[in-house]
Protein backbone atom coordinates (compact mmCIF):
# COMPACT_ATOMS: atom_id res chain seq x y z
CA UNK A 1 0.00 0.00 0.00
CA UNK A 2 1.31 3.10 -1.11
CA UNK A 3 0.54 5.61 1.82
CA UNK A 4 0.49 9.20 1.05
CA UNK A 5 -0.10 10.54 4.18
CA UNK A 6 -1.22 9.41 7.52
CA UNK A 7 -2.70 11.15 9.93
CA UNK A 8 -4.05 10.59 14.00
CA UNK A 9 -6.96 8.54 12.44
CA UNK A 10 -6.31 8.60 8.53
CA UNK A 11 -4.38 6.56 6.25
CA UNK A 12 -4.51 8.32 2.67
CA UNK A 13 -3.22 6.02 0.26
CA UNK A 14 -3.00 5.82 -3.53
CA UNK A 15 -6.34 4.65 -5.38
CA UNK A 16 -5.99 1.00 -7.06
CA UNK A 17 -8.35 -0.68 -9.48
CA UNK A 18 -9.46 -2.57 -6.56
CA UNK A 19 -11.08 0.39 -5.54
CA UNK A 20 -13.86 0.49 -7.39
CA UNK A 21 -16.59 -1.07 -5.58
CA UNK A 22 -15.40 1.32 -2.78
CA UNK A 23 -15.51 4.47 -4.76
CA UNK A 24 -18.94 3.31 -7.00
CA UNK A 25 -20.76 2.83 -3.21
CA UNK A 26 -19.41 6.51 -1.91
CA UNK A 27 -21.05 7.80 -5.23
CA UNK A 28 -24.37 5.52 -4.87
CA UNK A 29 -25.73 7.44 -1.69
CA UNK A 30 -27.44 10.01 -3.09
CA UNK A 31 -26.63 11.71 -0.14
CA UNK A 32 -23.43 11.95 -0.36
CA UNK A 33 -23.71 12.61 -4.12
CA UNK A 34 -26.78 15.72 -3.47
CA UNK A 35 -24.23 18.54 -3.99
CA UNK A 36 -22.48 17.17 -6.75
CA UNK A 37 -24.88 16.56 -9.34
CA UNK A 38 -28.46 15.91 -7.33
CA UNK A 39 -28.07 12.28 -5.74
CA UNK A 40 -27.67 10.59 -9.14
CA UNK A 41 -25.21 7.78 -8.25
CA UNK A 42 -22.17 7.71 -10.61
CA UNK A 43 -22.58 4.22 -13.09
CA UNK A 44 -19.61 1.12 -11.85
CA UNK A 45 -18.15 1.41 -15.14
CA UNK A 46 -18.06 4.79 -15.48
CA UNK A 47 -15.75 4.67 -12.06
CA UNK A 48 -13.68 2.04 -13.28
CA UNK A 49 -13.26 3.39 -16.95
CA UNK A 50 -13.32 6.83 -16.36
CA UNK A 51 -12.89 8.51 -12.65
CA UNK A 52 -10.16 5.62 -11.34
CA UNK A 53 -7.93 5.89 -14.69
CA UNK A 54 -7.59 9.43 -14.16
CA UNK A 55 -7.03 9.79 -10.42
CA UNK A 56 -4.45 7.17 -10.78
CA UNK A 57 -3.10 8.91 -13.61
CA UNK A 58 -1.29 11.55 -10.65
CA UNK A 59 1.05 8.69 -9.34
CA UNK A 60 2.86 8.88 -12.81
CA UNK A 61 3.50 12.88 -13.10
CA UNK A 62 5.18 12.58 -9.93
CA UNK A 63 4.27 16.22 -8.76
CA UNK A 64 3.01 15.29 -5.12
CA UNK A 65 -1.06 15.99 -6.69
CA UNK A 66 -3.55 13.54 -6.89
CA UNK A 67 -6.76 11.89 -5.32
CA UNK A 68 -5.91 9.60 -2.37
CA UNK A 69 -8.52 6.61 -0.66
CA UNK A 70 -9.06 7.63 2.80
CA UNK A 71 -9.13 4.57 5.05
CA UNK A 72 -9.64 4.55 9.03
CA UNK A 73 -6.89 3.44 10.77
CA UNK A 74 -8.61 1.70 13.30
CA UNK A 75 -11.16 -0.20 11.37
CA UNK A 76 -9.54 -0.17 7.94
CA UNK A 77 -12.63 0.94 6.67
CA UNK A 78 -12.61 2.87 3.49
CA UNK A 79 -14.19 6.90 4.56
CA UNK A 80 -13.84 8.39 1.16
CA UNK A 81 -11.22 10.49 -0.81
CA UNK A 82 -9.45 13.50 -0.67
CA UNK A 83 -7.89 15.78 -3.66
CA UNK A 84 -5.56 18.28 -3.83
CA UNK A 85 -4.76 19.32 -7.49
CA UNK A 86 -4.80 22.04 -9.80
CA UNK A 87 -8.14 21.80 -11.56
CA UNK A 88 -8.26 22.26 -15.39
CA UNK A 89 -7.48 26.47 -15.81
CA UNK A 90 -5.26 27.18 -12.81
CA UNK A 91 -1.90 27.98 -11.99
CA UNK A 92 0.18 23.97 -11.24
CA UNK A 93 0.62 26.19 -7.90
CA UNK A 94 -2.77 26.97 -7.03
CA UNK A 95 -4.26 23.30 -6.66
CA UNK A 96 -8.22 22.77 -5.11
CA UNK A 97 -8.49 20.85 -2.14
CA UNK A 98 -11.50 18.53 -2.22
CA UNK A 99 -13.05 15.71 -0.08
CA UNK A 100 -16.24 12.98 -0.51
CA UNK A 101 -16.60 11.24 2.72
CA UNK A 102 -19.08 8.36 3.69
CA UNK A 103 -22.52 9.34 5.06
CA UNK A 104 -21.98 6.96 8.21
CA UNK A 105 -18.64 9.04 9.15
CA UNK A 106 -20.09 12.59 8.67
CA UNK A 107 -20.04 14.56 11.66
CA UNK A 108 -16.83 12.73 13.12
CA UNK A 109 -14.12 15.33 12.10
CA UNK A 110 -12.58 13.15 8.78
CA UNK A 111 -13.13 16.00 5.91
CA UNK A 112 -11.16 18.48 8.68
CA UNK A 113 -8.92 16.59 9.76
CA UNK A 114 -7.41 14.88 5.71
CA UNK A 115 -7.44 18.72 4.99
CA UNK A 116 -5.91 20.07 7.45
CA UNK A 117 -3.00 17.57 6.59
CA UNK A 118 -3.07 18.49 3.00
CA UNK A 119 -3.34 22.51 3.26
CA UNK A 120 0.51 21.94 5.09
CA UNK A 121 1.86 19.62 2.44
CA UNK A 122 0.93 21.68 -0.49
CA UNK A 123 2.85 24.56 0.89
CA UNK A 124 5.51 22.90 1.84
CA UNK A 125 6.34 20.11 0.04
CA UNK A 126 4.37 20.74 -3.37
CA UNK A 127 5.34 24.51 -3.40
CA UNK A 128 1.74 25.86 -3.42
CA UNK A 129 1.08 29.56 -3.59
CA UNK A 130 -2.59 29.17 -2.93
CA UNK A 131 -4.97 26.15 -1.53
CA UNK A 132 -8.77 26.87 -2.17
CA UNK A 133 -12.23 24.69 -2.01
CA UNK A 134 -15.69 25.22 -3.25
CA UNK A 135 -19.21 23.93 -2.88
CA UNK A 136 -22.37 25.54 -2.96
CA UNK A 137 -23.29 28.08 -0.66
CA UNK A 138 -26.54 25.28 0.80
CA UNK A 139 -23.61 23.11 1.14
CA UNK A 140 -23.26 24.23 4.73
CA UNK A 141 -21.12 21.21 6.58
CA UNK A 142 -18.73 21.16 3.70
CA UNK A 143 -18.10 25.24 3.87
CA UNK A 144 -17.62 24.56 7.71
CA UNK A 145 -14.82 22.16 7.24
CA UNK A 146 -13.23 24.66 4.86
CA UNK A 147 -13.75 26.83 7.76
CA UNK A 148 -11.82 24.43 10.79
CA UNK A 149 -9.12 23.55 7.98
CA UNK A 150 -8.06 27.57 8.18
CA UNK A 151 -9.32 28.78 4.92
CA UNK A 152 -10.70 31.91 4.43
CA UNK A 153 -13.66 32.91 2.59
CA UNK A 154 -12.71 33.82 -0.79
CA UNK A 155 -16.38 34.90 -2.53
CA UNK A 156 -19.64 33.40 -3.63
CA UNK A 157 -20.07 32.61 -7.15
CA UNK A 158 -22.29 31.30 -9.77
CA UNK A 159 -21.41 28.86 -12.19
CA UNK A 160 -23.29 26.66 -14.60
CA UNK A 161 -24.09 22.95 -13.16
CA UNK A 162 -25.03 20.09 -15.72
CA UNK A 163 -27.64 18.77 -13.25
CA UNK A 164 -30.64 20.60 -11.83
CA UNK A 165 -29.12 20.84 -8.22
CA UNK A 166 -31.62 22.00 -4.84
CA UNK A 167 -30.43 25.32 -3.87
CA UNK A 168 -27.79 26.24 -6.74
CA UNK A 169 -29.60 29.56 -7.18
CA UNK A 170 -27.58 30.43 -4.16
CA UNK A 171 -24.58 30.27 -5.70
CA UNK A 172 -20.65 28.18 -4.75
CA UNK A 173 -18.74 29.83 -2.16
CA UNK A 174 -14.80 29.49 -2.35
CA UNK A 175 -12.61 29.50 0.38
CA UNK A 176 -8.74 29.37 0.17
CA UNK A 177 -5.46 30.30 1.64
CA UNK A 178 -2.10 32.20 0.19
CA UNK A 179 1.11 30.96 1.12
CA UNK A 180 1.89 34.18 3.08
CA UNK A 181 -1.15 33.85 5.20
CA UNK A 182 -0.51 29.85 5.94
CA UNK A 183 3.28 31.71 6.93
CA UNK A 184 1.89 34.06 9.21
CA UNK A 185 -0.19 31.17 10.86
CA UNK A 186 2.94 28.88 11.35
CA UNK A 187 4.69 29.86 14.93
Amino acid sequence: MHVYLETERLVLRRFTRDDVDLAAALDADPAVMRFTNGGRPTPRDEIRDSYLPAWMAYDETGDGFGFWAAIDKGSGAFIGWFHLRPQEGDAADTPELGYRVVASAWGRGYATEGSVALIPKAFQELGACRVYATTMVVNVASWRVMQKAGLRFARVFHQPWPDRIEGEEHGDVEYGLTRAEWDAQQP
